[in-house]
């Protein structure tokens, strides 16, 4: 299977040696993205409901660029310095997410990149039919 890397300008470039995203046959995984507003590189000003919603901005460009929406996630891991964030960032995702939400992991991390309050990584399927289980 190939690997074919995505890209897109309406998001953050990578800050390392890293992609924003790789499309592996009908999987496309994102690598984490922080409240960064694409082109000019610097961060969101605002409170964790600001950055939240900027990290989703940044997600589903990355998703379009790959021919998807965010509603084809199936697995999106939330990473906050404070979880006590927890339902801000709940009611921003539910605003870029339909039912049925994909399955999910948050965690409380000591820090992240450029001091920032959340980072959110997702996992989609590209695949257009589902088999039931």
């Amino acid at each position: 299977m190939s690997k074919n890397v995505i890209h897109t300008d309406d998001a953050p470039a990578a800050l390392g040696p890293y992609s924003q995203a790789v499309r592996a046959g009908d999987t496309l995984y994102i690598s984490g993205q922080i409240p960064l507003i694409p082109g000019a590189m610097t961060l969101v000003d605002g409170d964790i409901t600001a950055q939240t919603d900027q990290v989703f901005k940044n997600l589903s460009a990355i998703a379009q660029a790959a021919g998807a929406s965010l509603n084809d996630a199936v697995k999106i891991n939330i990473s906050l310095t404070d979880l006590g964030n927890f339902d801000a960032v709940n009611a921003v995702m539910k605003e870029y997410l339909q039912e049925p939400y994909p399955a999910r992991a948050c965690v409380q991390v000591a820090a992240l990149p450029k001091a920032v309050d959340v980072e959110i990584e997702a996992i989609l399927t590209l695949a257009k039919k589902y088999k039931g289980i």
